[in-house]
């Protein structure tokens, strides 16, 4: 497989909670985005879902179906664009910047988010119900800054996180 590149359409922070709103830079750690906090840690945050991913992309082909669903209503930190979202999968890794991701997880839809779908159905981006569709946790090795427009990389799986 070839190199693959996108870049970052948005960056998304919240105090507590969804919607995310974009801020042009953020600082990453093991812990996640600086200035974002989750109000359910048992089910988001922590260094396997350091960062939650999701492609413009696919935002763009809901919003076509009638959802109003916009960057960072769903709660992810960075919206990408550019990658091939259909074969990002838990194992891939992304270098952005200095900073180097490696996709943990599928993430799973919560009641929060159902204000981005018309029908109030989270579902619609379950992996189960409608594989390719989810959003992904990412965790992180090393600190960093990220900025709107960075140029995402992906690596060739393996990466610096090992087994």
């Amino acid at each position: 497989m070839g190199s693959e590149h996108g870049v970052i359409v948005s960056i998304n922070a919240s105090p507590g909670g969804v919607p995310k709103r974009p801020v042009p830079s953020a600082r990453v750690s093991a812990a996640g985005l600086e200035g974002d906090v989750q109000r359910n840690l048992k089910h988001h945050g922590g260094p396997d879902r350091a960062l939650c991913l999701y492609a413009m992309e696919r935002i763009e082909a809901l919003q076509r179906e009638g959802h109003p669903i916009a960057p960072g209503t769903t709660g992810e930190n960075l919206t990408i664009r550019g990658l091939d979202w259909d074969t990002l999968a838990p194992g891939a890794v992304l270098r952005i910047g200095g900073v180097t991701l490696e996709v943990t997880a599928y993430a799973a839809p919560c009641t929060s988010i159902r204000p981005s779908f018309a029908d109030l159905d989270s579902n619609r981006i379950s992996q189960q119900k409608h594989p390719g569709w989810s959003r992904l946790y990412a965790r992180v090795a090393g600190e960093g800054v990220l900025q709107t427009g960075d140029a995402i990389l992906r690596l060739p799986s393996g990466g610096p996180f090992g087994d």
